[in-house]
């Protein structure tokens, strides 16, 4: 047996070990993304294409902790990992670094962060205090990336509500920020009036940036209230799923689809839905 015959071997074993862990992973990879051996579908990606994925993926391990689905919750951090394992395997097709690189960055940085446990800064700090250290590491990091700017460093490829929290908050930090979330309450009203004027009145492109502003106002009460909006809407999205969904099967009880009913029944529906859940929750 030659060499590349043993090597080969070799490769195909990893492969086929399920006890072989991560390795194993990076092997599959790479085996996907070979020119001459691959699948044709992975090896035409590029960082690009397989971003939306990455999000996406990230999103399904939240949604399975927000349903508290344990047994789907392995699966989708796996298929988080995968995209970790794929976005090191291009880059290290390109010479840019390797998925050992990424470990040891964020290694790296864990420690860094973290000289209350690795380090020998005392422990007896409460949470808010280490949040304050975190964000004190943070802003050294920055600067030495000469990222000088408040908002500098905060991701523009976050979901739109999530920036604009992160957004917020960076500029709470420097003072940019309103007193009470009563203040905040008042600039929601303005807000709302603007957009009810600009829906008159001007383009749609101006209604756009009328109701962007509202939705930064918006995101901007929550922070004061101490609720991260993308993940109150993730909740909200959820509540509204189960609940159609259960007004859904009230009609299909009478025979309907909501397309043979009208608003005003299916509006009932829904508020027996509401009424179920509550009589559920004190029971």
């Amino acid at each position: 047996m030659s060499v590349t015959e043993q090597k080969s071997e070799l490769i195909s074993e990893l492969i086929h070990d399920e006890t072989a862990g991560i390795e194993r992973l990076l092997e599959i990879m790479r085996r996907l993304r070979d020119p001459q051996t691959g699948c044709p579908w992975d090896i035409e990606q590029d960082f690009a294409t397989i971003a939306p994925y990455t999000i996406e993926e990230a999103y399904e391990v939240a949604d399975a902790i927000e349903r508290k689905a344990w047994g789907e919750l392995q699966g989708e951090l796996g298929d988080l990992l995968f995209q970790s394992v794929f976005h090191a395997q291009m880059a290290a097709e390109a010479g840019l670094f390797t998925f050992q690189d990424v470990v040891t960055t964020m290694s790296n940085k864990m420690v860094s962060r973290h000289p209350h446990v690795f380090g020998d800064e005392s422990r007896e700090k409460s949470a808010e205090q280490q949040t304050q250290d975190w964000e004190t590491i943070k802003a050294a990091e920055r600067a030495a990336k000469a990222e000088t700017g408040a908002l500098d460093g905060v991701a523009v490829g976050l979901p739109a509500l999530l920036r604009a929290y992160k957004l917020q908050k960076r500029a709470a930090r420097v003072g940019f920020d309103w007193p009470s979330a009563q203040n905040v309450l008042a600039k929601i009203a303005e807000e709302s009036a603007e957009l009810v004027e600009a829906r008159d009145t001007l383009t749609q492109d101006e209604v756009e940036e009328e109701f962007g502003d509202l939705l930064f106002v918006m995101a901007n009460l929550g922070r004061h209230l101490g609720v991260e909006p993308e993940a109150a809407l993730r909740r909200t999205n959820a509540k509204f799923t189960r609940r159609f969904k259960a007004v859904e099967g009230k009609l299909a009880a009478l025979g309907k689809r909501p397309e043979d009913s009208d608003l005003a029944e299916m509006d009932a529906l829904w508020d027996a839905v509401k009424a179920e859940e509550k009589a559920a929750r004190n029971a």
